[in-house]
């Protein structure tokens, strides 16, 4: 018996929109990973990409839990020596939502060139708005990972 791979021609890609407003930021990203990889597809395959597009609106609004605002910390580093730089992940939330969405969703999506495309479908907005609009994008239901 072999194992079907999903042919380009097999594959169907839908934009879907994320409304983060009142969402616990891990979970928006296991949700939106999980799109972005097409895992929620019958004809998945780890080494196809499959996902769907996620445009994600509200990241200024998202929601970290406890204290982690305080505690934690993203890290770059510019590659020289001494250029790590950090920031706490509160003044990412007050200046950058979307970089804090869009490392939050990266570090669940493989780390190679699959990887690297699936990540181009993403599109992560602070507002409310999108330019998508031509897309006809449809919006995912959030009703099952709203804190409740």
């Amino acid at each position: 018996m072999r194992t079907y791979t999903p042919k380009m021609n097999d594959i169907t890609r839908e934009w879907r929109v994320i409304d983060a407003e009142g969402l616990v930021l891990g979970r928006v990203a296991t949700v939106a990973a999980s799109l972005l990889r097409g895992k929620h597809r019958t004809y998945f395959a780890p080494h196809v990409d499959t996902g769907d597009f996620v445009i994600i609106i509200n990241a200024d609004k998202v929601v970290v839990t406890a204290n982690k605002a305080a505690q934690n910390f993203a890290y770059h580093h510019s590659g020289y020596p001494g250029g790590l730089t950090s920031k706490s992940w509160q003044s990412l939330m007050d200046n950058e939502p979307e970089t804090l969405v869009h490392d939050a969703i990266k570090g669940m999506i493989p780390k190679n060139r699959l990887g690297r495309a699936q990540m181009s479908k993403l599109f992560v907005y602070a507002g409310g708005e999108h330019p998508h609009a031509a897309q006809q994008p449809t919006m995912y239901d959030t009703s099952a990972i709203r804190r409740g």
